[in-house]
């Protein structure tokens, strides 16, 4: 979501949407982000929050830029992962896990190149606030010039790396691939660790290390919905157009 720069009257969201059988995980890097839902949840997400949505059975959604944001416009700029979950789960109770920046654990490599916060699983025997149905990982680290770091990643994970700022140096020295700013870099099956390396003498690296265990389960989505079966996909359509997931109050 973004960067961009709002001009006056620009700012837009999502208006009332449904969701079924995933997880949201909205991360505010700049502005903020208003919410409210059909359970009767509502808030307001600043720079360094995080809302982790458990959608489950389902709930009717809206994310949309504060009055001042679209009064005045301003700066922008957030991040939203889709978390799918496992059978088991797609129909449990939806579920709200909402965080400000400063209640996040944050923990620093020994040598002190390295900077995490840790939003999800753990880093440098901290672990997260956030509870996850799957073993999950995602961290914002910000490396120091002209440094390296190893993260530990649990055996069997497939993981990504994004790329917020800078230029970094991804995975083992034989097999490493450079990722630039918004650059996505996939690592399948992971076992033991990822190398990161910031190369360069006088920026920065900053990006996001997310993984989980694959669920290895049939996968199939349509709009705001992910479920197992067409048969389901199709019932969650018809159970939002008869109201059953709620509608959210004005």
């Amino acid at each position: 979501m973004g960067p961009v720069n709002y001009g006056l009257g620009e700012a837009v969201g999502a208006r009332d949407h449904p969701h079924r059988g995933f997880e949201t995980v909205t991360y505010i890097l700049e502005g903020e982000l208003e919410h409210k839902d059909s359970q009767g949840n509502s808030g307001r997400l600043g720079p360094g929050s995080v809302q982790w949505m458990t959608a489950g059975s389902g709930v009717v959604h809206s994310e949309m830029p504060p009055e001042k944001l679209v009064r005045e416009g301003g700066r922008s700029h957030g991040l939203q992962l889709w978390v799918n979950l496992p059978q088991r789960d797609k129909m449990i109770p939806p579920r709200y896990q909402e965080y400000q920046a400063q209640e996040f654990p944050q923990v620093q490599a020994p040598d002190k190149s390295t900077w995490i916060k840790i939003i999800a699983g753990s880093a440098l025997g901290k672990s997260a606030i956030i509870e996850t149905r799957t073993p999950i990982i995602y961290l914002h680290l910000k490396t120091e010039p002209n440094s390296s770091f190893l993260q530990a990643v649990p055996p069997n994970f497939n993981v990504f790396v994004y790329v917020l700022k800078g230029t970094g140096v991804f995975g083992p020295t034989e097999s490493s691939v450079t990722g630039n700013e918004h650059n996505l870099v996939l690592f399948e099956k992971e076992e033991g660790e990822i190398r990161i390396e910031n190369k360069k003498v006088d920026t920065v690296l900053e990006y996001l290390i997310i993984g989980g265990v694959p669920l290895e389960e049939t996968v199939v989505q349509q709009g705001p919905f992910v479920m197992n079966t067409q048969e389901e996909i199709h019932q969650a359509w018809e159970d939002f157009y008869t109201g059953k997931l709620g509608t959210i109050d004005i």
